[in-house]
């Protein structure tokens, strides 16, 4: 790819931007969120037309006009946000559009047995062809993805954060995978924020900024680290998080939220925890350990099997979010585009959709206060742009998740969950929100938090519970712990 242009109304996603693939390489695509990654991979993928610039692909020049045109030649498309129907089965989603038929009638059986192959190559063989996708979890809906696409004689795969949603026994699984398909001379283009999987499957690294190339062909597993972030950023940026208060064995005053014995049957184990105001309380663990379940629970999302929440010392109802909400808790999910935000909707309307009645009188809306007050959250927050009116679905993921935040200080929250927080954001912008974790807690939120990256629980959080299948191995101080404590005792470890 040679000086790719793409303009939309108002905006220059990509100014020049070149892009060089050879066969059987993992070539690593970096940048922050709003670089440009996006929009290139779905050039590459035909899903856009380029204003300027040429593709050529294995020697030839091409135009690719559609998706259709692009999985012909052999290049498919791993998106982050998967593109799948959870209303159809697992092998009506690997072979959606390209059917097993004849004269229009549909050979079930032939196309559940080519998905078992495929499965069982991707070191799946237990997800049934069968099943329905929507009642798998999101690792498994990942396989199908990448079984889909092998499903087609591809020669080039496009992988979007493929690991955002795998456990550690999965990342090595996926680059089993991966390695397995460039000895057989496929390409892979592979984007991550993680910049360890890149030293560890990556061969060559481009890097974008602001929509243009700052450097291509960069070794991926000598170039520093240091060197890369100051690429992507335009500055040099350690891997530090905000100054926290001196650790304390027992944090002083009543907690303000109280979990007793929490507890649902077949997702994790009776769990005692407190988080007092002002204070982080981070919880690590596998894929699967129960962390999002029990956050999910404590607001009320999953209604427990046993024990009880309680907010400043009054018990809430179980399962209810009306309940949690109003005694003052804000969940900010891991999925936040399907079950934080509205995309289609303005900044403005996805930050006061939790308190509207603020904002209307006799069944009629205020607008102009609405408008003001959530741009004064915004604002607090350093949401970029600074356009309430301008649609969720078009800013960066840290920023998404800056409105999230803004809706709960609207709400005027007292308990903050955070579930995976920094999940698809930059390495520049994840700085930024650690530094507003970490204020807002010092204004006297309480703030549980969930993170697959070890890193991040203990970087953040004053304390920290260690899940493994649903137990707590561990509870105290973050101070106590490192990585590989950690991962031992969610590898193999015993209560303690």
């Amino acid at each position: 790819m040679d000086g790719i242009v793409k303009t939309f109304p108002g905006v220059r996603a990509l100014d020049g931007v070149d892009l060089e693939v050879a066969a059987g390489e993992v070539h690593c695509l970096l940048g922050q969120n709003g670089a440009g990654k996006s929009t290139l991979i779905k050039v590459l993928a035909g899903a856009h037309r380029p204003d300027a610039g040429t593709i050529h692909w294995r020697g030839e020049p091409v135009t690719l006009a559609s998706p259709i045109a692009a999985m012909r030649l052999g290049i498919a498309t791993i998106y982050q946000e998967l593109d799948l129907v959870d209303g159809l089965s697992v092998a009506e989603n690997v072979f959606l559009g390209h059917e097993f038929a004849t004269v229009g009638v549909l050979h079930p059986g032939r196309a559940q047995a080519a998905t078992a192959e495929l499965l069982a190559r991707l070191g799946h063989p237990e997800i049934s062809p069968s099943r329905p996708l929507g009642e798998l979890p999101a690792a498994a809906k990942q396989v199908v993805s990448m079984a889909r696409a092998l499903s087609h004689d591809v020669r080039l795969i496009v992988m979007d954060e493929p690991s955002a949603v795998l456990d550690h026994d999965e990342v090595d699984n996926l680059f089993r995978i991966v390695s397995d398909l460039t000895a057989d001379g496929v390409s892979v283009v592979y984007i991550s924020h993680r910049l360890e999987e890149i030293r560890r499957i990556g061969d060559r690294v481009t890097v974008l900024k602001d929509g243009r190339t700052a450097a291509r062909g960069l070794p991926a597993r000598t170039t520093p680290t240091r060197d890369v972030v100051a690429l992507m950023t335009g500055r040099s940026v350690e891997y530090v998080f905000p100054e926290r208060p001196e650790a304390q064995a027992q944090p002083a005053g009543e907690p303000v939220l109280r979990v007793e014995g929490l507890a649902r049957e077949g997702e994790f184990a009776p769990v005692d925890l407190d988080v007092h105001p002002g204070e982080i309380v981070g919880l690590a663990g596998l894929v699967g350990s129960g962390r999002t379940e029990i956050l999910e629970t404590i607001y009320g999302a999953r209604r427990p099997t046993a024990g009880r929440v309680l907010v400043d010392g009054r018990p809430l109802r179980p399962g209810s979010v009306q309940a949690a909400v109003r005694a003052g808790l804000g969940l900010a999910p891991e999925e936040r585009k399907t079950q934080g935000l509205l995309m289609l909707e303005s900044v403005t309307r996805n930050v006061s959709l939790s308190c509207l009645n603020r904002f209307s009188r006799a069944g009629w809306l205020d607008s102009r206060r609405e408008r003001e007050a959530a741009r004064a959250r915004t604002r607090e927050l350093s949401l970029h742009p600074d356009d309430p009116d301008r649609p969720v679905r078009t800013l960066s993921g840290g920023n998404q998740q800056k409105a999230v935040l803004a809706r709960w200080l609207l709400r005027g929250c007292r308990v903050l969950l955070l579930d995976e927080p920094t999940r698809g954001v930059d390495v520049g912008a994840r700085a930024e929100l650690y530094a507003v974790i970490r204020r807002l807690a010092d204004e006297g939120l309480a703030v549980l938090l969930v993170s697959s990256e070890v890193p991040e629980v203990l970087g953040l959080a004053d304390r920290v519970l260690v899940l493994r299948e649903g137990r707590t191995v561990h509870q105290g101080p973050a101070t106590e712990l490192d990585e590989h404590r950690v991962l031992d005792l969610v590898m193999e470890g015993s209560p303690s």
